[in-house]
């Protein structure tokens, strides 16, 4: 397991990053709070000046429990959000069957912890009853001074595990909150709240999975699309030929017949758009755990947001 990836547990299949150690299916936030190697806390610690050797009065050092592990400096009034708290957040829904656990873990020495949980809502498109996709809430919870814990919701295309990500770009299906409060329990029924328990976000997805899936694109507007993601120099070309590709594009030009799932709604921007996703999530990069970060929460995850906005405004004006 490579460097960014300190600890992972999972239950079900094998996820699309490829790594973790394999847990029940009906394991409770409890027991993956164990098995994913989160059963620790973090502490605030007098921070002293490197220079002059004293006590700040203005700052803290985060330190983890179980190691002695310091994992930055934090303002006075940042309250550290345990583990056990981001996991206990989902206790109710799994043990009321709504939820159940699929990943978690810790990335950057366990300074960003997250927790994956699949709900009980899917679809699958009117033109290919195969190509299912499943509703999950994903908890984000850094232990990183300035950044907020946050609750989202996401779709995954269960034919390729892709993760379209569709949450990031809706303030209504996120809940963000800064470390000057304890996530207690007012603070979960206000995530529960924001999201929605995902519901209405499953099913406008829906409707956009479906206007996708039925709208063909044409060699012109697709190539146009997949520039304005990896290759801006051609958007503003009279004609793209396909000589005029870099390696991503002659890429994407090749996985859009063979990435999995490929034959469902053929020649649609559903296939179009999961061939961008499946690229960011399965293709790019050369570590798996470095991908897997930028994809919930960097750089690449902005790729994906912009290729469904994109791809939706295009089927529209169809």
């Amino acid at each position: 397991m490579t460097a960014n990836v300190e600890n992972m547990a999972y239950a079900g299949k094998v996820p699309w990053h490829g790594l973790g150690t394999k847990v029940s299916e009906t394991i409770t936030p409890d027991e993956m709070q164990i098995a994913a190697g989160l059963d620790w806390e973090v502490n605030k610690t007098p921070f002293m000046n490197p220079i002059t050797k004293a006590e700040s009065e203005d700052w803290s050092m985060l330190v983890r429990s179980s190691d002695g592990k310091e994992f930055g400096p934090c303002g006075k009034k940042y309250v550290p959000v345990q583990n056990r708290d981001a996991l206990g957040f989902f206790k109710k829904f799994t043990e009321s069957g709504k939820m159940q656990l699929e990943t978690a873990g810790s990335l950057d020495g366990g300074r960003r912890v997250f927790v994956l949980a699949k709900t009980t809502q899917s679809f699958r498109l009117a033109k290919a009853k195969d190509d299912k996709v499943d509703s999950y809430l994903f908890c984000y919870h850094p232990h990183i001074w300035g950044q907020s814990l946050k609750v989202m919701w996401t779709p995954i295309r269960v034919v390729c595990q892709n993760t379209l990500m569709q949450a990031l770009g809706s303030k209504s299906a996120e809940f963000r909150m800064p470390h000057v409060t304890e996530f207690n329990a007012d603070m979960q029924f206000k995530a529960e709240s924001a999201l929605g328990l995902a519901d209405e976000q499953m099913k406008q997805f829906q409707d956009t999975a479906e206007i996708l899936s039925m709208t063909e694109f044409t060699d012109q507007k697709l190539w146009r699309y997949w520039a304005s993601l990896f290759q801006p120099s051609l958007v503003n070309e009279k004609k793209i030929t396909p000589d005029m590709f870099n390696r991503t594009m002659e890429h994407m030009n090749v996985l859009l017949h063979k990435q999995p799932g490929a034959e469902y709604a053929k020649n649609t921007w559903w296939q179009a758009l999961n061939t961008v996703t499946y690229y960011v999530d399965h293709k790019s990069g050369r570590e798996r755990d470095a991908t897997m970060t930028s994809s919930w929460l960097g750089q690449k995850g902005a790729v994906k947001r912009k290729a469904l906005a994109q791809a939706t405004q295009l089927a529209r004006a169809a």
